[in-house]
């Protein structure tokens, strides 16, 4: 699981610099700060993701939760997102540190 959890955080580390520096060229190129947010990705890669999403978040549970923390939470840069949660995902997969001053042989 610790191989899983380091893999994707791995990829989403490297996905989240390459989102940056398609970014950060889009922002040099149109001399504004601009970042790509994390619902036009997944609008981007799934037909239909955010509405179909807003529509299985409002059936399945409150409406209101989608306001108060999917909206939000889409707006996020995808680029900081996926770096954030792969470095997660890469700290919680870490290999686990042998403890100082132990015999081994015993």
């Amino acid at each position: 699981m610790k191989f899983l959890a380091r893999s994707l955080g791995l990829l989403l580390v490297a996905a989240g610099f390459v989102g940056l520096v398609i970014d950060g060229t889009r922002s040099i190129v149109n001399n504004v700060i601009s970042f790509t947010p994390l619902d036009g990705l997944i609008n981007m890669l799934v037909p239909g993701g955010v509405p179909n999403l807003q529509m299985r978040v409002a059936q399945r549970f409150y409406p209101w939760l989608w306001d108060s923390f999917f909206a939000p939470f889409l707006q996020l840069p995808a680029s900081v997102t996926g770096f954030l949660v792969g470095a997660f995902l890469l700290w919680l997969g870490q290999k686990s540190i042998e403890p100082i001053g132990y015999l081994a042989g015993r």
